[in-house]
């Protein structure tokens, strides 16, 4: 797996953009403490769920590939210059 350019950050846009269409799909959202990790695996399974992402094999299925997974999602979300593509 290859790690993208601004990973981290492309990670954190990807929980915040997540996060608001999880809440539109009738989610009641995250509290204030909920683990990161809680969060990205929430957000996966609902976006492989939904189709928004390939799953991954279940052999493969850790945290580290998940937020790798949310991360490239993202990145094709956004528009194309975007500062976190760059």
């Amino acid at each position: 797996m290859k790690k993208l350019k601004n990973e981290a950050a492309l990670l954190k846009k990807a929980i915040e953009i997540g996060e608001k269409y999880a809440i539109n799909r009738g989610y009641k959202g995250f509290s204030a403490t909920n683990a990161a990790k809680d969060k990205v695996e929430s957000l996966y399974r609902l976006l492989v769920n939904d189709k928004m992402v390939h799953p991954l094999p279940t052999d493969n299925e850790d945290l580290q590939s998940m937020k790798h997974k949310l991360a490239i999602w993202i990145s094709k979300q956004l528009p194309e210059g975007h500062e976190l593509l760059k």
